[in-house]
């Protein structure tokens, strides 16, 4: 089995509530930044890398975004009839993703700076990671509410507590995916496990990040990119 990725997963299958009328045609991934979608600014980031495969996870309106993704260099899957939520979703698409680590990423974040996930593969330890989270400092932090999700140690070993923001990038390996008997659960459970182990590790985001999960933050990841029309 191969220790370093070559495939990555998109998460793009939630309803966006909290985007209100934004999402009531369209799923969340669609939604423009900057003129383009979200769904655009991720695949930007992947394509770089040069991965293998780009696999994107739908459930919620997937026509819109299937019909936009139709001849890109992408396999998409579509959930149905239930969501299946970050782990069950990342465990459905395994056939198409391969064995071995995978980077994993939320498709509704905009990061100024560095790649995410090229700083996450220049990081990468498989001999005693089983994950590596590329988190943002509160202060590097745009539209986001709320105490942080990870603390760190000087090694990079994870605990859960206030401090530091998972940025919605990752590297992952699969074998904890099998273990679960839900059909439907969140990789914050495998996270768990292995945290108890302590080979889950983060990564602190040099440049700024934007949430981009509610309707103000469009206004703020456009004026983070310097691109807002005022």
């Amino acid at each position: 089995m191969r220790n370093t990725p070559n495939a990555v997963m998109m998460f793009a299958a939630g309803f966006g509530t909290r985007m209100k009328h934004l999402t009531k045609d369209q799923p969340k991934p669609m939604i423009r930044v900057s003129g383009r979608p979200l769904i655009d600014h991720a695949l930007d980031l992947a394509d770089a890398v040069r991965p293998e495969r780009i696999v994107v996870n739908l459930h919620y309106k997937p026509e819109p975004l299937l019909a936009h993704l139709q001849g890109r260099n992408v396999r998409t899957i579509v959930e149905q009839p239930d969501i299946l939520e970050t782990g069950g979703g990342l465990r459905n698409a395994l056939p198409l993703l391969g064995d071995g680590p995978v980077f994993a990423m939320n498709t509704d974040a905009i990061w100024a700076g560095r790649n995410p996930l090229a700083l996450a593969l220049d990081a990468w330890e498989p001999d005693k990671m089983d994950a590596l989270l590329v988190c943002v400092p509160g202060a590097r932090a745009i539209g986001h509410s709320g105490a942080g999700d990870f603390t760190t140690s000087s090694d990079g070993r994870l605990s859960r507590g206030p401090g530091i923001i998972y940025g919605g990038v990752q590297i992952i390996k699969t074998d904890l995916l099998g273990t679960m008997s839900e059909k439907a659960f969140s990789l914050n459970v495998v996270w768990d496990q292995m945290l108890t182990q302590g080979r889950l590790f983060g990564i602190c985001y040099p440049g700024r990040w934007c949430d981009v999960g509610h309707p103000e933050g469009i206004e703020m990841a456009e004026r983070m990119l310097g691109t807002l029309d005022v």
